[in-house]
């Protein structure tokens, strides 16, 4: 939590002003139980109207104040969580930025959306709380105690006895439900996962008319959240009847007390009065800190969890400005490359080894599984290779900034991602200042013009979130658009017109090697593809196999001595 407090820094004024009202306030409630004492000794007992009425109307006086405080640190203290929340939110979001594909695939897309989410909530609300309450509650304990001791010691002794037992109920209550908490966290980590799951491959499930299993799939986990829930809230709900048992047998054993004393003399009714009220108050801050320790606890817990992600580094240490190229006749090179993801047994690459000139266009092809998508990720650097190196224009890729690194690049994943807005919006994510001239030719280029042409709106047509109002084949062609319209020097296509009819596939090729060979600017292009038409016409071709290359060479070449390559042409033909 201490790590995390430093978001707090802007807001010193609000996180010291917010508990100095409430202490205030707290100060003006506990002149009320003697101000009632002085009307019930005086003003009643002596029938003195007038001195009822002073004090009267110093309870409303304190009452308005006490409320005027209250208000304005309640102010302070929504001010100061809500600002922490934000910047949190920020650095959170700008940390998870910062990573790697490999902490992506350890730490999971549901774990950080909750982290993001509820953890922070619960933190801001416990923020909120804390500046509240934290000081107030023990301040009016503490205080009654020691202005029932200004009253009468003797009597005052029961304050004595009370408070450390009520103390070690709540704190033992909290130590027992924080671990808990934490459990509840993470089975609500669990939950976010699966509806995530569900809600993304809705469309499968209902294909294979799975409905109902993963219907059952979810109660089962979400009952098991609910038991550990109900069981970690029936220990908390302990905490307000034990402390209630508690403070009602102290204030009997105080009016008993009290009624001794008074009729042997020693405190006046309205003294008793007092005492009862400052038992009174006790009980209610009691019953407020017990729920302020359940806030914290939950607080705590998600703090601990958020410090976790901050705790993880990325794997990747990255540049910064950009370094002289070493000058070199090949644009990519794989130097002996291997991989092997986090965690993993084998090696998911071995011993890559090959070239590629300027212009040219590199077709990938393999089996499932044979480390097509692992080879084109290390050009971008989305993971470093394990052994050998990755090098662009005769610079290795660790020496790039990631700026830099991923203004060369430009590559459409397999998987077409859109995000919702215009057509436009998606384009200008290659390219911010990008023309209309230029975004319609990628539009040309990627044989996505026609169908974009035919929109109402144009470029500016609305496209929903992942672009679910699009087709497989649009989606993946605005995907490429998106890619070339950067014009990068190295252009990676992994299996990104899977959708496109072959007609389509074949004038997108034409288009691609139509500007590669550009004049002004050769880009080269890897085209990672399950169809040997799709890259049949490359300059070179890499055949993969269960992480090793097996042929490298022109169709025709690959032919006559790469049986992998043979099987799948003519498993094709």
């Amino acid at each position: 939590m201490k790590k995390l407090l430093v978001f707090l820094k802007d807001y010193k004024k609000e996180t010291v002003l917010a508990p100095l009202f409430k202490m205030l306030e707290a100060g003006f409630e506990l002149f009320v139980p003697l101000v009632m004492a002085v009307i019930i000794d005086r003003g009643i007992d002596g029938s003195d109207i007038a001195l009822v009425l002073r004090m009267g109307g110093i309870l409303v006086a304190l009452g308005a104040i006490g409320l005027i405080c209250s208000i304005t640190a309640q102010y302070f203290a929504a001010k100061a969580a809500v600002g922490f929340s934000t910047q949190l939110k920020h650095a959170l979001f700008e940390h998870i930025q910062g990573f790697s594909f490999t902490e992506m695939d350890r730490i999971g897309t549901s774990t950080m959306i909750t982290r993001m989410t509820s953890d922070v909530n619960q933190l801001q609300n416990g923020v909120n709380m804390v500046l509240r309450l934290f000081l107030r509650s023990p301040f009016i304990v503490f205080g009654a105690m020691i202005m029932a001791f200004t009253i009468d010691v003797k009597a005052a002794l029961v304050f004595v006895v009370t408070i450390p037992l009520l103390s070690v109920v709540v704190f033992g209550i909290m130590m027992i439900t924080m671990p808990l908490y934490k459990e509840v966290q993470a089975g609500l980590d669990n939950i976010l996962g699966r509806t995530r799951e569900n809600l993304t491959g809705v469309r499968v499930i209902r294909a294979f008319h799975k409905e109902k299993e993963e219907t059952k799939s979810f109660e089962q986990s979400n009952n098991e959240l609910t038991d550990m829930q109900l069981f970690v809230g029936k220990i908390s709900a302990l905490t307000n009847p034990v402390t209630y048992i508690i403070v009602n047998v102290a204030t009997v054993v105080l009016i008993y007390a009290g009624a001794v004393r008074v009729d042997i003399g020693y405190i006046t009714q309205g003294e008793v009065v007092a005492l009862v009220n400052y038992m009174s108050q006790i009980l209610v801050e009691l019953v407020k800190l017990a729920n302020l320790i359940i806030i914290i606890t939950k607080a705590l817990a998600s703090a601990n969890r958020i410090e976790g992600i901050f705790e993880i580094s990325s794997s990747m240490e990255w540049i910064s400005g950009n370094v002289r190229d070493d000058g070199s006749s090949w644009a990519v090179e794989f130097n002996k490359v291997s991989l092997t993801y986090h965690e993993a047994g084998d090696e998911s690459l071995s011993d890559i080894d090959f070239r590629v000139k300027p212009g040219e266009t590199v077709g990938i092809i393999g089996g499932t599984g044979s480390g097509k998508t692992s080879l084109v990720h290390l050009i971008p650097r989305f993971y470093d290779a394990t052994k050998g190196n990755v090098i662009i224009d005769g610079r290795n890729v660790k020496d790039y900034s990631m700026e830099e690194l991923r203004e060369k690049v430009g590559i459409v994943m397999q998987k077409a991602v859109l995000f919702q807005g215009t057509i436009r919006d998606n384009l200008s994510w290659g390219k911010a200042d990008a023309t209309t001239e230029e975004m319609e030719k990628a539009l040309e280029i990627s044989q996505a013009k026609e169908f974009v042409d035919s929109k109402p709106q144009g470029l500016d047509e609305y496209i929903a979130q992942g672009g679910k109002n699009l087709s497989g084949g649009q989606r993946q062609r605005l995907t490429i658009a998106r890619a070339v319209v950067k014009q990068p020097d190295i252009l990676i296509l992994d299996d990104s017109a899977s959708a496109l009819d072959y007609a389509t596939d074949a004038k997108l090729r034409k288009s691609i090697r139509e500007m590669s060979e550009d004049g002004n600017k050769k880009t080269t292009v890897f085209i990672v593809s399950q169809r040997t038409s799709s890259i049949q016409h490359a300059d070179k071709i890499v055949v993969l196999d269960d992480g090793k290359v097996v042929g490298i060479g022109r169709h025709e070449e690959l032919l006559e001595n790469c049986e992998v390559y043979k099987e799948i042409f003519y498993s094709q033909v």
